[in-house]
């Protein structure tokens, strides 16, 4: 009976054995699938799947991500909502550390300029796979932009008047350099940080800079004191005209009103010259007299008159 049990054992023994092994190897699968095969994306990540090397596709919905287990497919994420910096110069280190500031203006002048350009990604299959080094490319074309367009400004303009004009310029310009290079990077914004002249003439264009600041300072002060008085005075040309209008208005009219009176008193006396002319004669007398004193005396009794009313009168 123990003989013919020892086959049976050693038999069971090898399918546990086999089914310890299938089990560990379908764990393993699981796993390797598991590990290799999943991607977690955060807000602000996309993800670049690779298939057997080559790029598949891009995926950019947050969450939980899959894809065949590698090597099969890979992936790769990349930020695309992270502002990055690229800082360019320190105007207070020695001149021979801060050769990157050093630029050429239009009018053969040197200026030392700091400035900053913010970018981010919007096209992770390029940053990862058309450039090798992102950072070094960006910084290149940065100052390749700006030198460019500090040297078609005079040391004026990029001192003071025109700081919004070039770094306008300087962010086109480097898109489109990007955009050549086909890097997949957005520019967002190119700030310059300081601008100073070399420190031989320093002073001197502090004295420009701050009398173009009193320039501008009087231009608008002058401009709001402009603002006020223009208004008032148009308020007052345009009453002034009101006034003139109604004005010629009331004589135009009055002088019509005579004119109608003059006619219908020259048809009546056409009808009746003697009536007419005496009818005015006394409307006329009574319209002055009406406006004068008078005195009544009879006749031969007159006596000396003291005009003790006016006298009166004029006190």
């Amino acid at each position: 009976m123990a003989k013919g049990d020892a086959p049976e054992e050693r038999k069971a023994g090898r399918l546990i054995r086999r089914s310890l092994t299938l089990l560990l190897l379908v764990v393993g699968l699981v796993v390797w699938v598991g590990y290799t095969g999943t991607f977690q994306l955060d807000v602000g990540e996309q993800a670049v799947i690779l298939r057997a090397g080559a790029y598949d596709r891009t995926v950019t919905s947050s969450g939980l991500g899959f894809h065949l287990p590698a090597p099969i497919e890979t992936h790769a994420i990349v930020e695309t909502q992270k502002v990055r910096r690229a800082e360019f110069g320190n105007v207070d280190s020695p001149l021979e550390t801060k050769a990157e500031t050093v630029m050429q203006t239009g009018d053969n002048a040197i200026v030392h300029l700091e400035f900053v350009v913010r970018y981010r990604v919007v096209d992770p299959r390029l940053v990862l796979y058309r450039v090798r080094d992102i950072d070094a490319v960006v910084r290149d074309a940065s100052q390749a932009a700006m030198r460019e367009v500090v040297a078609l400004n005079h040391i004026d303009g990029v001192l003071a008047d025109s700081r919004f004009s070039v770094e306008s310029e300087a962010a086109q310009l480097l898109t489109s350099l990007l955009d050549l290079y086909e890097t997949g990077i957005e520019v967002l914004q190119v700030e310059l940080q300081e601008v100073q002249p070399p420190t031989e003439v320093r002073g001197a264009f502090d004295d420009v800079v701050a009398a173009n600041q009193d320039k501008n300072r009087q231009e608008n002060e002058a401009r709001a004191h402009q603002n006020e008085v223009l208004p008032r005075a148009e308020a007052t040309a345009a009453e002034l005209v009101e006034s003139a209008e109604a004005y010629k208005q009331s004589r135009v009219a009055k002088a019509e009103g005579e004119n109608a009176r003059f006619r219908s008193l020259l048809i009546e006396y056409q009808k009746a010259p003697e009536i007419t002319r005496k009818r005015l004669y006394l409307e006329t007398m009574e319209e002055v007299l009406s406006k004068s004193q008078k005195i009544i005396v009879e006749p031969g009794s007159v006596v000396p008159y003291l005009p003790l009313d006016r006298v009166e009168r004029s006190r």
